[in-house]
Order: C-alpha cells, then structure tokens, then sequence
C-alpha cells in the first residue's frame, strides 16, 4: 500500500499538481480551525525598525514575566512563522480562552499590561493604545488565542 501512495504522490509531482497546503499551517498543530475571525485595523503604524529578533525579544520578555509570577502559567504564548510574525497564545489548562470573550477579555488584561510599558508611556500613547496596537508596531501581522482544544479565534493585524 505503500507503495501505491508514494507512486501516485511521485505521479503528481512529475506531473506539477502541488497537493493543496492549508493557508495556514499551524492550524491543526498549535490550535484548532478557528472558529471565529475579526480583522483589526490599528491605530499603530509599523516601525521603521520592526523585526523578526524584536518580535522575539517582545514574545520573550512576556514569557519572562510569566515565568516570574509566584504561580504557574495558564497560557502559552509565542511567535511562529518565518518572519515570527504571528502570535499564538494557547491555554495550558481546559475551560480557559474557549470563547471569542474570553480571548478578547486576555488581550485587554495585556493591553493593561502594555499601557505600564515605559515605552508607551515614553510616546504619550499609554491611554491609547491597546495590546493588538502594540503587536502591530512591531510588525505582528496575525493574533490566534485557543483553548488548545476545541476552540481558536484569529485576528489579523493592519
């Protein structure tokens, strides 16, 4: 049998048919098909200097902090693409971030979290901007908060 499927995989190949890839491929792996989408139009514009090393850095002071709390994570959080130009924030326990709320209810305790940062705070932006503002300026293009389930909900960033 396999055989047969590395020979009609060969066929198609030779042949130039390219076997259809998920648009995105995390899904399935990190989080579930989404199940809700919303688009978020930012206030932010892209800095000059957003990267690929300062959206790591960015995603590793966050995890840093969470790893410095007095009690353990709820959620995982990382950057992934070649680009480390999504963010996905996954629940590390059942019955946390299985809804379009309460993923949005996350993004506004980080936003709380956001608005401390001396860098806001530096550009008079504190009380404007929100956690996906922040994402944007440093050049995320896409957010995925899921249950790590059963449930994911995407936001692409612009």
């Amino acid at each position: 049998m396999r055989g047969v499927a590395f020979a009609l995989a060969a066929a198609f190949a030779f042949a130039g048919t390219a076997v259809a890839q998920p648009a995105d491929r995390h899904e399935g792996y990190y989080y579930p098909k989404p199940a809700s989408h919303e688009i978020y139009v930012s206030r932010a514009k892209v800095l000059i200097d957003a990267s690929r090393d300062r959206r790591l850095e960015f995603v590793n002071g966050l995890v840093g902090a969470q790893m410095a709390a007095p009690y353990p994570a709820v959620y995982s959080i990382f950057a992934k693409g070649t680009q480390a130009d999504r963010l996905i924030i996954v629940a590390l326990e059942g019955g946390r971030l299985d809804t379009a709320y309460r993923a949005r209810a996350l993004l506004a305790q980080l936003t709380a979290l956001a608005r401390n940062s001396p860098f806001l705070k530096e550009y008079g932006v504190d009380n404007l901007f929100t956690f996906l503002d922040v994402l944007r300026l440093l050049g995320f293009s896409r957010v995925t908060v899921s249950d790590g389930e059963h449930f994911a909900h995407q936001i692409d960033l612009r």
